[in-house]
């Protein structure tokens, strides 16, 4: 991919996320001129910086700024010295509530409407739209493929329909099934412990149960078995909730115990370790997983394999996504919807997981990291995937803006509300003083996204 390629990409990106700042604004714009509202600036961009372009047309001057990513719509309430009388029906703050609830929701609105004209254009013309799913298919053994899935019956084309019975509609399931199931991993469940413990007592009743072992003495080990399975959830595999494992940890030097007996049916102590330390190091052995391919239709549940060290089973998988055909407008009306309240529904299930702290800050990305990956999209995977990530992009404006947040369309929202409840506006110095005091919160919020963005990408994570 050369580099004239991923810039013209860039610039489309910037361009699209561009776009949604401006539908955003544009839709407080429209409403407020439909609710008799004067709009004194539209300004594409933010006003810091050069202006690229000035004008009026009729009663509203058109700003366009050097700094592309974002906008505004400046009403006379905005303006100190405003040539409008204080009880002038053009201003905002003289409307009803429901007339400045109109403006300030037509934003969000209007997000999420062009969230929908882009999913319906990309679908009629591309003739189909994604399923939010992936098909994984199993191609070949590597070189490094392990003894245990060679002997699995495993064929090429067979699709991977389910492991430890999650079913797999994304890649990264695969990867982090193995990746948790990797022999000696140095965890190891806290009743096969004390069971092996038992084992090793009755088998050794000669050794002192407490206390150190004596160097030379041959301790007679009981036969190794299977650690339990790895079972993680939706949220673990898409990275909302991180796996919590109630297993214990070995020491180091249980480990290197482990490493030493490998396996075998004795042991002689060489070093000051207890029974209890050979019971640890026995009992971190494999971990079983259970893996039902799909061939022919048919669902097929292979023998037990066995990731190596590394977590791995030595096998090339490729995958592709799922697609629903657009070819008539039942079906494209239809698969536009499933695809807006899929994704609406996902951004809305993160955003309770971010609220309530099992999505840490860390994860959380920002502008550069959307612009980068869609970039990567569009100059990979073409400008139809770029234009579905720029509805997403959409969508999640809107999301953001309508929270009951001060300083967000959704705090004047609740601003509103209360007014309406009340029947008396809320204290003006209130809600400058509180707005403002978000407006900051948010500007470190977003320093810290910015970090987060810089950070992934130095460290190459995106």
């Amino acid at each position: 991919m050369n580099f004239l390629h991923m810039f013209s990409s860039s610039i489309i990106m910037i361009l699209l996320i561009s776009l949604l700042i401006l539908v955003h604004e544009l839709g407080h714009f429209i409403a407020a001129k439909s609710v008799g509202i004067r709009v004194d600036k539209f300004g594409f961009g933010l006003p810091v910086g050069p202006v690229l372009f000035k004008k009026k047309f009729g009663e509203t001057e058109i700003l366009i700024h050097a700094f592309l990513l974002g906008g505004y719509v400046s009403f006379p309430d905005d303006e100190e010295e405003c040539d409008l009388p204080k009880n002038s029906p053009l201003r905002f703050s003289n409307k009803t509530v429901g007339q400045r609830s109109l403006v300030i929701i037509a934003g969000v609105f209007f997000n999420i409407l062009f969230a929908y004209f882009l999913i319906f254009f990309t679908g009629l013309i591309w003739k189909h739209l994604p399923d939010n799913k992936f098909t994984v298919i199993f191609e070949k053994f590597a070189p490094s493929a392990v003894e245990s899935v060679k002997n699995s019956g495993i064929k090429q084309g067979d699709i991977i329909y389910s492991i430890n019975g999650l079913k797999i509609d994304y890649p990264v399931a695969i990867s982090r099934f193995f990746n948790m199931s990797k022999e000696f991993d140095g965890f190891t469940d806290e009743k096969i412990f004390e069971s092996k413990y038992e084992q090793l007592k009755k088998l050794n009743p000669s050794i002192p149960e407490l206390g150190i072992i004596k160097n030379g003495t041959l301790v007679k080990l009981p036969e190794f078995s299977d650690e339990k399975s790895v079972s993680l959830t939706f949220d673990n595999i898409i990275g909302l909730e991180k796996y919590k494992s109630d297993e214990i940890a070995l020491s180091d030097g249980q480990r290197e115990i482990r490493n030493e007996i490998n396996y075998s049916d004795k042991y002689i102590v060489n070093s000051n370790i207890t029974l209890k330390d050979i019971a640890m190091a026995i009992s971190d052995t494999k971990k079983p997983v259970y893996i039902v391919v799909l061939r022919e239709g048919k669902e097929i549940s292979l023998p037990v394999v066995y990731p190596n060290k590394d977590g791995l089973l030595g096998i090339e998988q490729s995958y592709s996504e799922n697609y629903t055909e657009t070819k008539t407008l039942k079906d494209l009306v239809k698969a536009t919807c499933h695809y807006v309240n899929y994704n609406m529904g996902f951004m809305v299930y993160s955003l309770g997981k971010l609220f309530t702290g099992k999505i840490p800050m860390s994860e959380m990305n920002g502008i550069i990291a959307i612009t980068k990956i869609g970039t990567e999209i569009i100059a990979y995977k073409g400008i139809f995937q770029g234009i579905l990530l720029a509805a997403m992009i959409s969508l999640n404006l809107a999301l953001i803006n309508i929270l009951p947040i001060p300083a967000l369309d959704g705090g004047h929202l609740l601003f509103l509300f209360i007014e309406k409840i009340t029947g008396k506006p809320v204290s003006k110095t209130f809600v400058e003083k509180l707005s403002t005091f978000f407006f900051y919160l948010l500007i470190v919020l977003m320093v810290l996204i910015l970090y987060n963005d810089i950070f992934a990408w130095v460290t190459g994570k995106i």
